[in-house]
Parts: structure tokens; C-alpha cells; sequence
């Protein structure tokens, strides 16, 4: 033990040691501070008294007028203290007393994890438990109050005859966690209770009881397991419903009219390990006895609209990549299996999807060279393509003498392919003497595919070329190449101006290529470049398609020019604005798919559409952008976006308008408007207010929209949620109302989720 104090007194006749004036006693990593000590060499306690600090080894603070206690600083009372623990909770209480080191007993007692105010040190927490007696075990990890009382701002709003609670520094107890509540419209009001088993340091499970007033009782457990070199979870889930009719007739979530959908479940489970340092394994796979089981429930971790089951290998070692997969693409719809419109059971299975990646460190040539390898391999059990439709009256247009439904697109085959690309790119920048930037390019790319499809499909693709005036040449198997040489030029100008400074690039690119083979046959099944946006951020692409299958052919060249400024007050600006031409060959955008990906896409013609774009950031949080596309001839609008935003204190706002106008080749018969908007403000300090939105101009239906408001502070969080959802056809409403309290150290109570995008 070591002492210091300005003044020491020994009476030997009543063995006492009294120490007066600035007093510090340290000892096994214990320390006290008083205004006077005494210490009983007969019953080796301390007396101290003062201003009383005592700090324990573990960090925890207590503070007291008086305190009485042993030399060793494992048992002693103490009258009127206050106690801070070094995960700042708190403890008062009127007295207290500790026995061998590990039991704590807190008289009339108050316990928070809200820190005393400064200004105002008597004021109420914001909450806090009183309790007749607070007992906190050390070893055992626990505190326990019993006949206690829950304050909320100083009011008592429940009375709790006993609880338990884990002791602060306690990361995994077993015990109840706070329960959850939850409202939809077609479940009702939800309400669970989970139980946490740490079953030891490396695994736990957590089990849960929900029950929904329209639906009745689901179940839910979890697994956790945790390694050196990763982790798992595997989950479960089920439901017998008592009234599937709440939901929608004829739905996946109420089965057919003959046959309601009662027993209902899921099984999914997740995970990755490390191999090494350069090589990851891992899994994300979803069971469930019918599509739309864990959306609709909103089972955490697998209730998204696409799901992803995949298996995975990925390595990355300097500029290496590497990364194999297989995939089962899962749609969360409510529409009944038997219904053609449902997307689900068309998913392919990806078995499996390979892509490798690597760029030499020794340049080639004085320029660099890179290597890219796709392949994929897929099985699909059921075809997947939209029928031709009336545009008046929306009615599937039929084959006079068939009777078969004419195909406008087919986006996926019945049965087996499978692609393997192999790609090689090369290309060096020159600088001349006036700033001026050549970049030469030369690019190969080689493909082999196989097809085995069913009759159906192939019959549907024949249906298709009639429709579109080709032919269908369909094929087992195929091979093409496509090779590139490219020059790209580029000329940033630097000016400045008074508070401002700027950059003007203009830019062109030119690429002779050969024409793309085997597209205006219908030849190519045309799985991963679907989706397909000629904006400005596309504009300089080699290659414009998303994907592989399809591969952009022929003589092309894009000119435009890209504007930056910054100024001194905080202000930039950018701009891009341009147009492509195909000056020789086969327009790949123009030549039939089989989903028409380049029709209206502002490619299809030898002088592209306009694209462009312009932006501008301020210092305060203003942001604001407009893109476009406008027609090469009118100058028509085709495609617009407009994003207003600004950040800051204490208000957030978001505004954006999309237009997309009708392209009919591509499955879209009508013009898309929509405008979305979100905002937040914070007042008062702690609290907020936030809402957003989503309504379709087109259809005049407000698709979706919410609003919140939420309080949080440094012990304790609230948040309360209202969102309404629209079908877009018939307008019919779902809503959700999500609230969530969080009290620090104690746990949460509410909804798992607040259902509301914020």
C-alpha cells in the first residue's frame, strides 16, 4: 500500500494511523482520495471521509462524504454515495454495502446510463430505475433491483417487482431481450419476445415468439457461430396462419381459393470464411416453402424484394481478381406460381458465373495491358417472354390462325447455355507539347457458346422473328470475335478568371471495329446486357452494353466536351454534353435481340440522341443536377433527370423529378414520370422529423409515402414511423406503423424494423 497525505498521526496506544489533508491511498490498482483517513491496525479498515473518491482496479468511480472499508478494498459501507462505472452508468443510492469483493447491495437505490447534468446536477434523468434495493454481483456479471419503480423525465410510469439486468460490461448474457412491437394491415399487431442463450464465447442462439392478431403465432430461432477465420448464422422460421383470406385473394400470401396457405416457413442461412489472406468462401442461401414467406413477415436479413441464393469463392492479390459463384436469383412477388406474370419462377439457376480479372505490372510497349474472363453457365425451367399488346387496350395480341400470343420480347430461355468470353485490352497516352492527350487502343474479345433449348422457347422465338419481320437462327453452338482499334483524343484547358478557376476538355473517341455477328438472326440468347441507358456517363464507353452477350459492333465514334470549375467562396460546377455517330458497318443498337435492348435507346440511329448533363455544389450543402437526353433532329426530350438536394444544419431536403418517355420495342408502352422527395429536420437538439415520398405522375398514385419523427440522446433513442404503399393499378393501400424505444444498458422495445426508409 502506498500513502501520501500532508500530515500523518500515529497513536500507538489505539493502533490507528490517521492521515489528514490531500490523502491518496494506492493499493492492487485501487485508489482513494479523502480529506482525512483513518486506518484501525486492529480491524484493518479505513475510514475516510471528505470528498471521497474511491477508483477500483476495473475503473468504477465512488463518491461519498463517508465511507468504511477494508484495507484490502473488498467490503465496506458507505453512506449517501454516488457511483460511475467505466461504461458511465450510474448508481445512488442512501447507503450501501459490499462483502468480499464481488457483491454490491444499494440501498434505496437509483440506477441510469444517462450522465448528470452539468448545469443542473439535481435534475431527473431522463430515465432512470429507483429501487428499494439495487444488489450488483461482480463475479456473476448481473445486477438485480428489486421493488423498483421506471422513471421516464422524472414521471413513474411502471412498477417492477423484480428484474435482472447484465451487468454493464457485459457484451452476451443469456436472458429475455426487451419485446417487439409491430403493426400491418394484413397481419395485424405483432407483437415478440426473444430469448438470448450465450451458449459460449464463440456461439449463441436467440429464440423468438411472434404473435399477430390476424395470423396467430410465428416462430423464429437463430444460430450464430463464430471462427478464427470467419462466421455463420443459420435461422428458421414458421407459421401456421389462422386467416390467410386478410391477405389478398388468389396471392401467394393467401394461396388459391381452394387451397389457403396455412403452413408457411423459411430457412436461410449466411456466411464467409477466410482462406488465407487472398481467398474468401462464403454462402447466402434462402429456403422457404413458398416466394414471398420472409418479405411478407420481414424475417431480418432475407425479407428483400430480390433475394440472391449464392455460394462463393473470390481471391485478390495485388492486381489479381478472382471470383466464382453460383446464384439462384429469388423474387419476393405475391403473385401466384400458376400466374404467367410472375417473375419468380423464371429466375435461372447460375451454375455458375466465373469472372477473373488481371493487369500486368510490366507495362507492354509503354502502355498497359489487361486481361478479362467472363463465363457463365445457366438452367432455366420455365420460359420467360412478354406477349405483344394492344396499346389501346392493353389485351394480348393473338396470331389469327395459332391462336398462339405473339412475343415482343423473350428475356429468358427454357433450358441450358452457356457463354465463355476471353478479353485483351491495350492502350498508351500521349501528351504532346500543347497539352493535347492521344490515347491509342487496341481491344480482342472471343466468345463460345451453347444452347440447348426446348421447343417451346424455340417455337417462341420463331413467333418473335415473324412479329419483327427477321429471321430465328438459333444455334447448339457458336463462336464470333470482335477486335478494336480505338484513338481517343483529349485537350483539358485550364483557365482562370478573378475568385475562379477552370477546365474545358473537349473529346472524341474513334473505334473501327467489325460488324457484331449472329444478332440479326436471333442467334444470341441475351441473359446479362438487358438493361441498357444511353446517358452521358455512358457516352465515352468502348463497349456500351452492360454485359458480355451482346457486343457493340461497328465504325463509332463520340464526340462532346467535359466543363469543371471551382471557385474560391466553395462553388463547383461540371457539365458533359454530347452525341455518337455510327459512321460505318452494322449499328449493333439498331440490329433486333431478342429483348430489343437497343431499341429506343437513342443509339438506334446513325446520329445518336443528345446526352448531357450539368451539376453544381455549393459549400453550405446546395447540390442540384439536370441530365438528359434530347432527340438528334427536335431536340425533344426523351429521358430527363433533375436532383435537388441540400444538407445541413438542422434541415435536409431531397427533391427528384425522372422522365423516361414510352419505348415501346422495349416493353414499355407508356410514358414514366415520377417525382420522389425526402427531407429531415432536426429542432430542440435531440429530436428530429423526417418523411419521403414517391408518386407517379403517370398514373397519379401516390406510390409511397411516410413520415417520422425520432429523439435520441447519449442513453436513450426513440423513433415512430407511418408509411402507406399503392399498387399502381388498382390503388389499393397498405400501410405500416414502426416505432422503436432503445434505453442504454437495458435494451429495445418495438418494431425489428421500422418498415420506413429514412
Amino acid at each position: 500500500m502506498l500513502l501520501e497525505s500532508e500530515t500523518l498521526v500515529y497513536d500507538n496506544d489505539s493502533q490507528t494511523v490517521t492521515a489528514v489533508g490531500g490523502v491518496q491511498i494506492d493499493y492492487a490498482g485501487n485508489r482513494l482520495v479523502a480529506q482525512r483517513v483513518e486506518y484501525d491496525r486492529k480491524t484493518q479498515r479505513l475510514v475516510a471521509s471528505g470528498d471521497v473518491e474511491i477508483i477500483n482496479s476495473d475503473g468504477t468511480k465512488i463518491n461519498s462524504e463517508h465511507i468504511d472499508i477494508t484495507d484490502d478494498f473488498a467490503d465496506g459501507f458507505v453512506n449517501a454515495l454516488r457511483v460511475e462505472t467505466v461504461d458511465k452508468t450510474y448508481f445512488a443510492a442512501e447507503s450501501a454495502e459490499r462483502m468480499g469483493g464481488v457483491l454490491t447491495t444499494f440501498h434505496n437505490g437509483v440506477y441510469t446510463a444517462c450522465e448528470p447534468c452539468e448545469d443542473k446536477p439535481d435534475k431527473p434523468a431522463i430515465w432512470r430505475v429507483k429501487s428499494q434495493k439495487i444488489i450488483w454481483n461482480s463475479q456473476k456479471k448481473t445486477i438485480r433491483f428489486q421493488n423498483s419503480n421506471f422513471e421516464f423525465f422524472g414521471m413513474p410510469i411502471a412498477y417492477l417487482p423484480v428484474f435482472e439486468i447484465a451487468d454493464p460490461t457485459v457484451k452476451r448474457k443469456s436472458g429475455f431481450l426487451f419485446p417487439s412491437i409491430s403493426y400491418k394491415s394484413d397481419l395485424g399487431v405483432g407483437v415478440g419476445i426473444p430469448y438470448y442463450l450465450a451458449l459460449s464465447p464463440t456461439y449463441d442462439l436467440t429464440v423468438k415468439g411472434n404473435y399477430y392478431s390476424k395470423q396467430g403465432f410465428l416462430g423464429e430461432a437463430e444460430w450464430r457461430q463464430r471462427f478464427n477465420n470467419g462466421q455463420y448464422n443459420l435461422k428458421i422460421a414458421g407459421i401456421r396462419q389462422q386467416d390467410p383470406g386478410a391477405f389478398d385473394a388468389n396471392t401467394e400470401n393467401s394461396g388459391p381459393d381452394d387451397k389457403p396457405n396455412r403452413f408457411r416457413g423459411m430457412m436461410g442461412t449466411e456466411g464467409q470464411f477466410a482462406i488465407n489472406s487472398r481467398w474468401d468462401f462464403g454462402w447466402n442461401i434462402l429456403l422457404q416453402t413458398d416466394k414471398n414467406f420472409s418479405r411478407t413477415y420481414g424475417i431480418d436479413g432475407f425479407e428483400e424484394y430480390v433475394h440472391r441464393s449464392e455460394v462463393y469463392l473470390t481471391g485478390l492479390n495485388d492486381r489479381n481478381y478472382f471470383d466464382l459463384r453460383g446464384m439462384k436469383f429469388q423474387i419476393q412477388e405475391d403473385i401466384l406460381e400458376s400466374n404467367d406474370n410472375g417473375r419468380s419462377e423464371k429466375q435461372p439457376w447460375v451454375l455458375p458465373s466465373f469472372d477473373y480479372a488481371y493487369i500486368p505490372d510490366t507495362p507492354l510497349a509503354g502502355g498497359q495491358l489487361s486481361f478479362n474472363v467472363n463465363a457463365r453457365a445457366l438452367h432455366r425451367s420455365r420460359f420467360d417472354g412478354s406477349y405483344l399488346r394492344d396499346s389501346n387496350t392493353n389485351a394480348i395480341i393473338r396470331e389469327p390462325i395459332t391462336n398462339d400470343p405473339i412475343y415482343q420480347r423473350v428475356r429468358g430461355i427454357d433450358g441450358n447455355s452457356g457463354r465463355l468470353t476471353a478479353e485483351a485490352e491495350w492502350k498508351r497516352s500521349f501528351v504532346t507539347d500543347g497539352g493535347m492527350v492521344f490515347t491509342p487502343l487496341l481491344a480482342f474479345q472471343a466468345d463460345g457458346s451453347y444452347l440447348n433449348a426446348s421447343s417451346e422457347s424455340l417455337a417462341a422465338i420463331d413467333n418473335m422473328a415473324r412479329n419483327s419481320g427477321t429471321t430465328a437462327d438459333m444455334r447448339s453452338s457458336f463462336f464470333r470475335g470482335m477486335a478494336t482499334l480505338g484513338l481517343e483524343w483529349r485537350w483539358p484547358i485550364l483557365f482562370s478568371a478573378t475568385g475562379s478557376s477552370h477546365v474545358l476538355e473537349p473529346m472524341a473517341q474513334l473505334f473501327l471495329r467489325p460488324n457484331e455477328s449472329y444478332v440479326g438472326g436471333l442467334a444470341v440468347p441475351n441473359e446479362d446486357a438487358q438493361s441498357f441507358v444511353f446517358d452521358a456517363s455512358t457516352l465515352f464507353e468502348r463497349d456500351k452494353f452492360s454485359g458480355y452477350d451482346r457486343i457493340e459492333g461497328g465504325t463509332r465514334a463520340n464526340v462532346g466536351f467535359r466543363y469543371v470549375s471551382s471557385y474560391d467562396n466553395g462553388w463547383t460546377t461540371n457539365a458533359m454534353f454530347g452525341q455518337s455517330y455510327h459512321l460505318n458497318g452494322e449499328n449493333s443498337f439498331a440490329a433486333p435481340d431478342l429483348v430489343n435492348v437497343g431499341a429506343n435507346s437513342g443509339l438506334e440511329t446513325d446520329r445518336s440522341d443528345y446526352v448531357g448533363l450539368v451539376g453544381l455544389s455549393s459549400p453550405n450543402g446546395i447540390s442540384a443536377s439536370l441530365s438528359g437526353r434530347f432527340d438528334e433532329q427536335t431536340f425533344e426530350v426523351r429521358r430527363s433527370e433533375v436532383k435537388l438536394g441540400y444538407s445541413g444544419s438542422p434541415i435536409s431536403l431531397s427533391a427528384r423529378y425522372a422522365f423516361i418517355q414510352a419505348q415501346p420495342d422495349y416493353g414499355f408502352t407508356e410514358d414514366r414520370h415520377e417525382v420522389s422527395f425526402g427531407g429531415s429536420a432536426q429542432f430542440a437538439e435531440n429530436w428530429r422529423v423526417f418523411g419521403s415520398g414517391t408518386y407517379d405522375l403517370e398514373e397519379n398514385v401516390m406510390v409511397r409515402n411516410g413520415i417520422g419523427f425520432g429523439y435520441a440522446d447519449e442513453c436513450f433513442t426513440y423513433l415512430m414511423t407511418y408509411s402507406q404503399t399503392r399498387d399502381r393499378d388498382d390503388k389499393e393501400v397498405s400501410q405500416s406503423i414502426g416505432f422503436n424505444i432503445s434505453f442504454r444498458t437495458l435494451g429495445d422495445f418495438g418494431s425489428a424494423t421500422s418498415n420506413f426508409i429514412q
